[in-house]
Order: structure tokens, then sequence, then C-alpha cells
């Protein structure tokens, strides 16, 4: 344990403590070492199953070889380039790609046909992060309305930055900054049943009459706020109360895209193309870039030519190898047919979750997911969050060889976002383990 208590030792002296959650027991966290395909080894050489693609980043599994190996060529031969001055062909090689596989394709399927598929392509902002390409979405939005309110969801997690944070919910997050945000987001209930539409829809319409709203911002599902799926009529209505206001429709997919959810992307189970997609996670497989895809049309009646001086940009914006790695990712993904293999294994590992109702357990557990994002819910007999257990149970599973995170606001959902890669046997054993986890904890 050595090169782990070392490495625990400097963090506890030199990062800032609001960071990496240390145990005083030692027993959180593990410390990274290497990781390829869908495991991941600690700094002492144990082997674990990674559930989590580490926050969803490694959809076609980490280290994919063929990524790395872009990554490798383009840092042999272009580390930096300069974001918005001179430019390098993979960024602008990437953009299209960008476009070809959203806009372009949502307009050309007789699934995904709306009054907008006459816009067929699309422009992109890159950032470095998540929350950057929300922060990218929200200036577009008011720029192309001039209306500063956004809707966005209870539950709703866009990432920490000061513009983002105005529209992630949870307090835990909000709460200490408070005072130096703007405070132009709007949170309305998200709906996890018909009943609760109609009172979300109710609510956005209240709001759109009071306020000057020029976006709703939405995760088509909400992934740290607790694997919450919402109705089949979700998207199509905040589609019909943007059109009707003249607001703009932005989806945060950054956890959701490429394939996680079955198909390339969340939005197309309900068949709604939004005006703005905000990417990232398992855009590169592993390098920090992240995306803001809008509608051509929108994007260049929102934003003005540039006359030398960029009015949003940043140093490392569209990175060479960033570029390189996306363009390969977005290769491997179809190469491996990922999103058809996200959508099968999702209902397997579904049914397999299914059958921890039939424990005789002192908790009630619920299931619920899509695709390979899924999660399973504990709560105590009284229905509050079974947060203790769930907590348990992770740190218990990693030292069994497995990961997993903890979701939702009480952090009482088990989360499964694996490696598209992963196999069917590797998701039984994964939920088997997490039975005997289960059992054991509550038999003491």
């Amino acid at each position: 344990m050595r090169k782990t208590s070392q490495t625990i030792r400097l963090l506890r002296d030199y990062e800032s403590r609001n960071i990496t959650f240390l145990d005083s027991d030692g027993s959180w966290p593990m410390v990274w070492e290497r990781a390829r395909g869908v495991h991941v080894w600690d700094a002492e050489g144990k082997k674990y199953l990674d559930l989590t693609a580490a926050f969803g980043v490694a959809a076609a599994g980490h280290a994919n070889p063929n990524v790395v190996q872009a990554g490798q060529r383009q840092m042999a031969k272009l580390l930096h380039a300069m974001g918005d001055v001179h430019p390098h062909a993979l960024k602008a090689q990437l953009v299209r790609e960008l476009s070809r596989i959203t806009f372009e394709r949502w307009t050309s399927s007789t699934e995904l046909k709306t009054k907008n598929s006459k816009l067929k392509t699309a422009k992109t902002i890159f950032s470095n992060s998540g929350f950057e390409a929300v922060e990218s979405a929200l200036k577009t939005a008011l720029l192309a309305t001039g209306r500063r309110g956004v809707i966005a969801f209870q539950g709703g997690y866009h990432g920490l930055g000061y513009g983002a944070l105005n529209a992630t919910h949870r307090e835990h997050f909000r709460r200490p900054f408070r005072s130096q945000l703007r405070e132009f987001g709007r949170f309305v209930k998200f709906p996890t049943g018909p009943e609760p539409l109609a009172k979300t829809e109710k609510t956005i319409r209240r709001i759109f009459r009071r306020e000057k709203i020029g976006a709703i911002l939405v995760e088509p599902i909400q992934a740290r706020g607790g694997i919450n799926l919402p109705p089949p009529e979700f998207l199509p209505l905040l589609r019909r109360l943007c059109d009707e206001h003249g607001a703009l429709l932005i989806l945060d997919e950054i956890y959701t895209g490429f394939g996680r959810t079955g198909k390339w992307f969340a939005c197309e189970h309900s068949g709604v193309i939004p005006d703005l997609i905000c990417l990232g996670k398992a855009l590169t497989g592993g390098f920090p870039l992240s995306a803001c895809v809008g509608r051509a049309g929108l994007m260049d009646a929102a934003w003005p030519a540039s006359t030398g001086e960029a009015i949003h940009t940043s140093t490392f914006l569209g990175h060479p190898v960033g570029c390189a790695m996306a363009l390969a990712q977005i290769k491997e993904i179809q190469r491996l047919k990922l999103c058809g293999r996200s959508a099968r294994l999702g209902k397997f590992l579904l049914g397999e979750l299914a059958s921890i109702k039939n424990l005789k357990l002192k908790i009630n557990n619920s299931s619920r997911g899509l695709g390979l994002m899924a999660g399973i819910e504990l709560t105590l007999p009284d229905g509050k969050p079974a947060t203790q257990i769930a907590l348990n149970a992770i740190k218990t599973l990693l030292h069994r060889g497995y990961i997993f995170l903890p979701e939702g606001e009480h952090a009482n959902i088990i989360s499964f976002t694996p490696p598209l890669t992963i196999t069917g046997t590797q998701l039984a054993k994964a939920v088997g383990e997490l039975k005997e986890v289960l059992t054991a904890d509550l038999e003491q």
C-alpha cells in the first residue's frame, strides 16, 4: 500500500481539501494506476471492473487502442494550436463530423422530421469541459432571443461554472456562491410520470407568461440527479412550448450522448430535434474537449462574424489532440456498433437489477434506466433514502474489485454507466456481487 498511501498523503497535504474525499479509515479512495477496456488497476496492481466508465467518458473502453493511437500521432505532429486565431485541419474536420452525426442525420431521418427539417447543418463552439459547453449554449440563447431567463429542472446538473451554476439545481453546489450569482434560472419539477408532466407544463406556461425566458435547458435523462427518466412525452412537450414562445430548446447530452442510452443521443428516443445540444465526456474517450452544437441558421443569427477578436473563446479551444481523439472515438463507436450494443445490454441489465426485488431485504429497492445508463434506488421502509446502506455497499464493492458511484441528492441510487464494451457476463457478475453485499450488509 506504499504507493497508495504516498499519493493520499500528498493529496491531503497539497490539494484543496474540498476536492478528493479521503476517508479517515483509509478505505476510500483507491488510486488509479492504469485502465484498459472495462478494467482499472490501482497503484498496488489490484484489478477492478469499472461500472462508471469514469463518469461515462470511456464509452468505447478505457484506452481504446485506436483512440489512443490517434492522440499519440497528433501529439507527435502538433501538440497545440492557436484556438481562435490560426486553425488546424482536424478542428475543421470535427465540426463537419459533429454536424453530420447531429442535425444532418436528424433532419434526414424519417423518424425525426420536424418543421425545422430544412435547417440541415450545424455549427459548433468548442470548449474544454462540459459546463463550458453549457455556458456557450446559454450565451447563444441570450444573443439569439435577447432574453436572460432560462427554465431548468429540479435535480438537474449542468456543471459548476458561474454561468452553468445558475441552472444547476442542487443547493449543495449553489448555496456557498449564491451571493455572486445572477439567479437567471427558474427551476421546475422534473417529471417522472404523466401526472407530474401535466403539472410541469402548467408551471412552465406560467413562467413564460410572467418572465422573459430565452431557453429551456434540460438533460433528457438526469444522471447525477439519480438516473431520472421522464415520460416519453416530455421532450416533445418542451419542443412545443419553446416553439410557441420563441425560446430555444437546449439539451444537455454531455452524459447521455454517444450511445450511452442505446442511441447516438437520448433525444432520438422521442424524435425531438433541439436548437442546441451540449456534448462532452464520451466525445473523446478521455481528453478534455466539449462542444455546443447548434442549428447553423441559429448560430449565424446569434453570433456575429469575427472581426479579429472573438467574444467567446479560450486558449485551448478545439485542441488538436482532443479533435484527433474525438474523430477516432466516433469511428470506434460506429465500428463496434456500440449504440445497438448499449440498447441490448441495457435491457439485460434492467432484467438483472429487477431480480434484486425478489431478495428478502429489509429495505425497498427499485431500478430504472435506458441503455447502459441505469440505477437502483434504495429506500428505508419509511420511504426515506437509504443513503448509508448505499454508500456502504459501494465501498464494500470497491474492495471486492468493482467501481460504482452513488447518484441523486441523497446518494442512495447506485448507478451503472459502464463502458459500452462491457459484456453481459460481466454485468451479471457485478449485479450478483451487489446482491451479495446488500444481503450481507442487512443481515448484520
